[in-house]
């Protein structure tokens, strides 16, 4: 089976049991997979030529996005080899791959201890500042959540 007729199985797949902007992730990358290898067979494909697709089409990008780019692609494979073919090995089920393209370490961020964002909190002069950011750490509301905030007139006349 050549690439581009099992894109459109995927994609068909994906069209009817994958949110929409799923569907659009996977079109976009398997649009350009077919560009380069639409003709030939699932099977000539090599991990090294994977790799050379993944390089040419992540080079600038973020690690998570180089991630999803080939899990998208190792998805692909697995459908093919899943529904189609059983005895396709997946090119994208390599070692060295999997390390490539992992995630990298997720940041902490630095927590500011209660004492000094009270400091901070009480020591501003404005009031409409102060009570901003004493609903924000109080109230654990964000920013934005703040700032919609209206008065309701009171139905009860007090």
């Amino acid at each position: 089976m050549k690439i581009i007729q099992a894109g459109e199985l995927w994609l068909d797949y994906h069209r009817f049991n994958s949110q929409k902007n799923a569907g659009k992730s996977y079109e976009e990358l398997l649009s350009r997979f077919s560009k380069d290898f639409g003709e030939r067979s699932i099977e000539s494909i090599t991990t090294d030529e994977i790799l050379e697709f993944l390089n040419e089409i992540s080079e600038g990008k973020k690690q998570q996005t180089k991630r999803i780019k080939y899990a998208h692609l190792s998805a692909f494979f697995n459908f093919i080899r899943a529904n189609i073919n059983t005895d396709l090995r997946n090119p994208c089920d390599n070692p060295m791959m999997r390390k490539m393209f992992r995630v990298g370490p997720i940041v902490s961020w630095e927590i500011i201890e209660k004492d000094l964002i009270d400091e901070i909190i009480f020591t501003t002069v404005k009031p409409r500042n102060h009570l901003i950011l004493e609903l924000m750490a109080r109230g654990g509301m964000r920013v934005g959540e703040v700032l919609k905030l209206r008065p309701m007139e009171s139905t009860t006349g007090i």
